[in-house]
């Protein structure tokens, strides 16, 4: 690869060499030739610049990718479509948008690739509302037609936006002038699942002559997610293929819809078909072990882990770390924590919550403080986590100063959760009036937002029997249009207790005229790795509820007949 040997390498010989190193990802090896190059006096011409951009992009070197693009300038080459297309991507490889909109901008002419290049540029970077508006501009400002990328870039847009409209248009567009190709397909499918237009991405899968995997786990992952489980597993059975992402779509809609023993026993039909699951399975199967409190099933995944000798990365110890937490084995949390060797925002936020919903506040605090000191990024989640350890450890003064630093030292600007963790902390602690001027301060929040709030402070106010403050929440109250029937019943409990009985009547007849009902609760338990779950007032919610209520006969009469005895001794 060395030039040394050759008297007068030719600028084609280089133009070789260093496609050669793209193509085989030696993107360091490309501006050590270039540099090269340019010592032998040689003019990079507009095959040499296109491929020395794309491994400046993939290196991010933003000060050699702004010397060679002033190079381009001089050289005349920034009017050559294919040159610019290469700033262009390697401006946005870079993370400047804004100057890879102005090199689109200053192009005189611009091909369908330069077109996709911002549209497609745009949408890895989540700017999908940008990405459109390309879009649009292109159909208003181009004669050019979109063809198979323009499509696509635009689709993943249209699904992240859940933009019928658009989404739709380009439907029309590809049936009338365009032909339907695997990826196009695969695209609309995705596309109207995300929208919700199950039926309409059904007709779409039907009409492809040919599917690949990915479409058959664009249908399922839509169904599923949709929450038409069961017709998303048949489908699933259908698919002529299957691999681990579409096994994984299955698994996840499951657990989703808190159906895991299904998810549990998908897994296991996974491993006799001999696929061997990735880490975004096993993370799945954790999660739906968190939710459920199933934890011999999260210690045999545990243990699947370890005799498989997958490795734990930041994902999976985070969801180890956070089924042991709210599995209530807070001690077994912290040694996967401290053992997994990658750890990031998540892992350290799962921890501190944990802590904090087993009642240990002070831990959870500690391990902020470490955090903090470790240098470890803080996000919006992680004081979520934090505010509740306070509020769950009364610790008030703290509360205040861990939310007040989010914007004084985090530029981190509180959303409604934060809010109501540091107000339900000020209630508990009796703080009603610091409490109502907070929720004054988020009044240009939507009323569903401020339920909550106005729930913890009306509740506060009538267990410290503060009636000014319970009344002019209780009036706030009802001139939201609110769903939650814990809002209506509070509101009529509170009006109870201070016997206006006629705004009592009031509040229920305004729950009976919303078509509003109380949910009975229900817990659950886990015997033998199997999860029991019983509803209030429903004796057919267990099976075996009638041998429950007899055995729960016998031992409150065996108590009551100690309790007895005891009197009469």
């Amino acid at each position: 690869m060395n030039m040394g040997s050759v008297q007068t390498p030719s600028l084609i010989m280089y133009n070789k060499m260093l496609k050669s190193c793209v193509e085989t990802k030696s993107f360091t090896k490309v501006l050590s030739l270039f540099s090269e190059l340019r010592g032998q006096g040689l003019y990079p011409d507009n095959f040499t610049l296109p491929v020395v951009l794309k491994s400046i992009g993939r290196l991010k070197k933003v000060l050699e990718g702004e010397k060679v693009h002033c190079y381009a300038v001089k050289a005349g080459f920034e009017f050559d479509s294919y040159v610019s297309n290469s700033l262009m991507g390697m401006y946005a490889s870079l993370g400047k948008m804004e100057i890879t909109h102005k090199v689109f901008d200053e192009m005189p002419e611009r091909d369908v690739i330069s077109w996709n290049g911002l549209i497609s540029s745009y949408v890895g970077h989540g700017r999908f509302e940008d990405a459109i508006s390309v879009f649009k501009r292109m159909s208003r400002e181009s004669n050019l037609k979109p063809d198979e990328g323009t499509i696509v870039s635009t689709l993943s847009a249209c699904s992240a936006l859940k933009n019928l409209e658009i989404g739709e248009g380009i439907h029309n567009y590809v049936v009338t002038e365009f032909e339907m190709s695997v990826k196009i397909g695969n695209a609309l499918v995705d596309m109207f699942c995300k929208c919700g237009c199950l039926d309409k991405a059904k007709a779409v899968f039907d009409s492809m002559r040919s599917k690949n995997v990915k479409c058959w786990t664009s249908l399922v992952s839509g169904y599923v997610s949709n929450g038409r489980i069961d017709e998303g597993r048949e489908l699933f059975e259908r698919s002529p293929v299957k691999d681990v992402v579409l096994w994984t779509a299955m698994m996840n809609g499951y657990v989703q819809f808190n159906r895991f023993g299904e998810a549990l026993e998908l897994f296991r039909c996974m491993q006799t078909e001999g696929i061997r699951p990735d880490n975004f399975v096993l993370v799945s199967l954790l999660k739906g072990c968190a939710q459920t409190g199933a934890l011999e099933q999260g210690k045999w995944i545990h243990g699947y882990i370890y005799e498989n000798r997958v490795t734990v990365d930041k994902v999976v110890g985070t969801a180890l770390v956070d089924m042991y937490a709210k599995c209530g084995c807070i001690e077994t949390a912290l040694e996967v924590f401290y053992e997994t060797k990658e750890r990031d925002t998540a892992s350290w936020t799962s921890l501190i919550y944990g802590l904090a919903m087993n009642g240990m506040s002070e831990r959870a605090l500690d391990l902020y403080y470490e955090m903090e000191n470790v240098g470890i990024r803080l996000d919006d989640i992680t004081f979520v986590a934090v505010l509740t350890a306070c509020n769950h450890g009364g610790f008030v003064a703290e509360g205040r100063r861990i939310f007040h630093s989010m914007t004084k030292i985090y530029k981190i600007e509180p959303k409604s959760e934060h809010c109501s963790c540091l107000i339900d902390l000020l209630c508990r602690a009796g703080l009603l009036d610091e409490a109502e001027e907070m929720i004054e301060k988020m009044r240009n929040e939507c009323d569903e937002t401020l339920v909550p709030v106005y729930c913890s402070l009306l509740s506060a106010a009538r267990n410290h029997g503060n009636v000014k403050i319970a009344e002019r929440i209780a009036e706030k109250l009802e001139k939201v249009e609110v769903s939650d029937s814990s809002a209506h019943t509070l509101l009529a409990s509170v009006y109870a207790s201070a016997n206006k009985w006629e705004d009592v009547t009031n509040v229920r007849r305004k729950m009976k005229d919303l078509g509003i009902r109380k949910f009975p609760g229900c817990s659950s338990i886990e015997v033998d790795g199997a999860s029991h779950e019983f509803i209030v007032g429903d004796s057919s919610s267990h099976p075996k509820m009638y041998e429950i209520k007899s055995l729960l006969h016998q031992t409150t009469n065996w108590m009551l007949s100690l309790e007895h005895e005891e009197i009469e001794s």
